[in-house]
């Protein structure tokens, strides 16, 4: 066992609850010696980017998120100097120089023609503003966060083009599949995570895993079915309980319960006083589109040692 599996089991055996545990995957490597680095936040939702990188001592220069409700609840939670909703109208070269870049953008699928012009090729697509970015500004590394199925997407060739594209700027790529229960979260909730370094020396280890001790029990207060809980979605809520494409009703204490925001937020780590300046169906929806923060900030304070 890891010694940080140790110290959960730990935090279990002194009666802390689940807020409390998750404090400690997100927070207790930090420390007064730790460095601080700069960082953008780009397709950055409701900032579970911006929450990791904070944790661990960068602060976030500029964020850019182009759907206005997530965009309210960004700035209801998290202070930045410059925000800016649309990534295509963005003057490249006023962007604040940083040592990290950070974005979840979305997969969008690549030209088969040609498919070998390199950088040219992703003209059109939204990754290729994050590239012109990098080409521009030359940050000490980049973190970009994508679903699963980019892995595999047109046989592979999406990925292969965009790791082509950001050696071509001089960067090292790593990239792993990493899910949320690997941090602590009872929520499978698997995502691509593509690490780059400019120093191409940096040979990256993404974190080790953390034992999973908490169920989808320790969610609700009240014993569930379900020890891990279906991947939060966008769409499709109000599917029955025995329905395959449900995922936001479980069996609680007997009874059949409708997932809450309170329930979600827990499930993707944020903490309990987050703020939704939004409907409750918004809420959930932003919830679905955001990122398992601890996993993020696992990785991100692996990434802030070579920053």
């Amino acid at each position: 066992m890891t010694r940080k599996a140790t110290r959960i089991s730990q935090l279990q055996d002194d009666a802390l609850n689940f807020d409390q545990a998750i404090n400690v995957l997100t927070r207790s490597t930090q420390n007064h010696s730790k460095k601080h680095f700069t960082f953008i936040d780009l397709f950055a939702g409701i900032g579970g980017f911006h929450l990791a990188a904070s944790q661990n001592g960068g602060k976030c220069l500029m964020a850019c998120e182009i759907d206005k409700a997530a965009k309210q609840t960004y700035l209801a939670n998290h202070q930045v100097p410059e925000f800016v909703e649309d990534i295509t109208k963005i003057d490249v070269k006023n962007i604040p120089s940083h040592d990290l870049l950070c974005a979840g953008f979305p997969c969008q699928p690549f030209s088969q023609a040609g498919f070998k012009k390199g950088f040219n090729d992703i003209r059109g697509t939204l990754f290729f503003y994050i590239a012109e970015i990098i080409r521009v500004k030359k940050p000490k590394a980049f973190f970009l966060e994508n679903v699963r199925h980019l892995l595999n997407h047109d046989d592979g060739k999406t990925l292969a083009k965009i790791k082509q594209v950001l050696e071509e700027l001089g960067y090292s790529c790593f990239y792993k599949v990493v899910k949320a229960s690997d941090f602590g979260l009872p929520q499978y909730r698997p995502r691509l995570f593509i690490i780059g370094f400019k120093n191409k020396n940096i040979q990256f280890e993404f974190p080790e895993k953390i034992l999973l001790t908490t169920t989808m029990s320790d969610i609700f207060g009240k014993p569930c079915s379900r020890s891990i809980g279906f991947t939060l979605r966008v769409g499709g809520r109000g599917s029955k309980i025995d329905d395959r494409r449900n995922w936001d009703r479980y069996l609680v204490d007997g009874m059949e319960y409708k997932i809450q925001t309170i329930d979600g937020l827990k499930m993707m780590g944020f903490p309990a006083d987050f703020k939704f300046p939004v409907s409750k169906t918004q809420s959930m929806k932003q919830l679905g589109n955001s990122v398992a923060v601890p996993a993020i900030s696992k990785t991100i304070e692996a990434i802030a040692r070579y920053l």
